[in-house]
């Protein structure tokens, strides 16, 4: 029986895992490094374990401090979240082999999904649609020259042990296959610790559409219906919601059927996420998520079904709480990924302490996020600060209230809320006209860099003419006074919010 569950987690992903644990009556562990000492998420479980150093590799990712921790506080079960060690089908064994609860699909189907080349295998046995391309992986370039005369240039090089975008490489002619190989190969080798890939024909202009699953102990799988997630920088989603803009309801049902056909024959269980590209009217199979999405959000608000709280009813081996033909859609929701990032400067990550912090409300809006003012956001993990989602009747109603809830959010700190607020005003974007390529497209990055090197100019003449005004002195400049400034105001520990 599952009594408490331990989220080897951070952030708002550990909140998100705790506020459903709370609901279902579940105690709550957290594990943390030292990065994470004074983050809000720690305060909030039942217990909070220090499991090493800032460093990825000696905290969250260090497998055998996760299960001691899981051990030393009477755990009996492990959700990942996402990230980390969600997809890695070598801890989420020994969990199960300590007698843990493993809160997502098993392992074997796990290190099937990890295998692009497997996937894609079993996707074309499934009859689920792939783009054209290689049968296995492709040993050399000459191999993936003779593929890529056969179906075509552009083609795409993928690494089969690749994730987040690493390991790609699109080569548009003979000439640039070489090239496009040896690249992906070694940065697939350095990220996974294996270079071997495959190849498809490109698909040049997609839109990037999910199906969310959900596979009970018995076998069935469900279908929550489709996300889009078609707006992207460098591979990495920035903007995703339900349903598509550009799927009817038969061809709604149409990729539900090919989703939950190819995860029954992988024997899926828990919640996962199937990946497609859509262009033309076609879909063609791209990889699985074996875990819980960053995007979940939007499902949820859409459907009105709780997906970590379906996580956790499957774990302890209940079927989900609904039937196929009980999963209904209403409205539209939207998510923004609120990152750590300076828009006006190549999207640099930028961290440091989050000054103040005032998440946006109102009507169907929801913020999930890990924050609260006078927090150190950690370098050594991934920039995004929040999720801001919001919900409408229709999808216009949705996009006016995530409009006022980017103008009203106010984080101390810098963030690509510059970004989502031009992506909300431009046209494109409101007609639902999507496609991977989108902000290239709408020349949307190159206007805030434009805008940010505006404002760079404006403080350098600024800064320029207030040094010479200084420098006049009494022959007519500024005048001066110093003031004695009163020593800041220290807090004794009993202010609100403070620990």
């Amino acid at each position: 029986m599952m009594e408490t569950v331990l989220v080897a987690n951070r952030g708002e992903v550990a909140r998100r895992v705790f506020r459903a644990c709370e609901s279902m009556g579940l105690d709550t562990v957290a594990v943390y490094s030292d990065a994470d000492e004074d983050a809000v998420f720690v305060d909030e479980a039942d217990a909070a374990v220090r499991i090493g150093p800032p460093r990825s590799a000696a905290s969250y990712l260090d497998q055998d401090a996760v299960i001691e921790a899981a051990e030393r506080t009477g755990a009996d079960a492990i959700h990942p979240g996402y990230g980390f060690l969600a997809e890695n089908h070598v801890f989420a064994q020994r969990v199960i082999d300590e007698g843990l609860t493993w809160v997502g699909p098993t392992p074997d189907t796990m290190a099937t999904m990890a295998d692009k080349v497997e996937a894609r295998e079993l996707a074309i046995e499934t009859g689920v649609p792939v783009s054209p391309g290689s049968e296995g992986v492709v040993e050399d370039v000459s191999r993936a020259r003779k593929i890529a005369d056969d179906v075509g240039y552009p083609v795409m090089l993928k690494a089969r042990a690749g994730g987040g975008g690493m390991g790609m490489r699109v080569a548009g002619d003979g000439d640039q296959l070489a090239e496009a190989f040896t690249e992906a190969s070694s940065q697939a080798e350095a990220a996974f610790g294996d270079g071997a890939l495959f190849l498809e024909k490109f698909v040049e202009r997609p839109r990037h559409i999910e199906v969310q699953i959900l596979g009970g102990p018995d076998g069935e799988i469900l279908h929550l219906g489709e996300r889009e997630c078609s707006i992207q920088r460098r591979h990495q989603k920035l903007v995703e919601e339900a349903p598509s803009p550009a799927l009817d309801a038969d061809t709604r049902e149409e990729l539900g059927a090919m989703a939950r056909r190819l995860a029954e024959a992988a024997d899926y269980v828990n919640a996962g996420t199937l990946e497609f590209l859509y262009e033309d009217g076609n879909f063609y199979f791209n990889e699985v998520n074996a875990r819980l999405q960053v995007e979940h959000p939007v499902t949820e608000l859409v459907t009105g079904i709780d997906l970590v709280r379906e996580q956790l009813r499957v774990a302890q081996g209940r079927q989900p709480s609904f039937t196929q033909d009980e999963v209904t859609f209403e409205g539209h929701a939207i998510e923004l990924r609120v990152n750590a990032e300076d828009p006006y400067d190549e999207f640099t990550p930028r961290f440091g302490t989050i000054d103040h912090f005032e998440p946006a409300q109102g009507p169907h809006i929801r913020v999930d996020h890990g924050l609260q003012t006078g927090y150190e956001v950690p370098a050594e993990y991934d920039s995004l600060l929040a999720k801001l989602v919001g919900w409408g009747s229709t999808r216009k109603q949705a996009i006016e209230r995530l409009r006022e809830a980017v103008n009203t959010t106010q984080i101390g700190a810098t963030t690509n809320l510059p970004l989502h607020r031009r992506i909300l005003e431009d046209s494109a974007f409101q007609e639902g006209e999507l496609s991977t390529k989108y902000l290239d497209e709408r020349g949307i990055v190159d206007a805030l860099a434009e805008e940010g090197a505006r404002v760079e100019e404006r403080s350098r003449r600024r800064a320029a003419a207030l040094a010479a005004a200084l420098a006049m002195g009494p022959k007519g400049g500024i005048g001066v006074t110093y003031h004695r400034q009163s020593r800041p105001r220290r807090l004794d520990g009993n202010e609100e919010g403070s620990r």
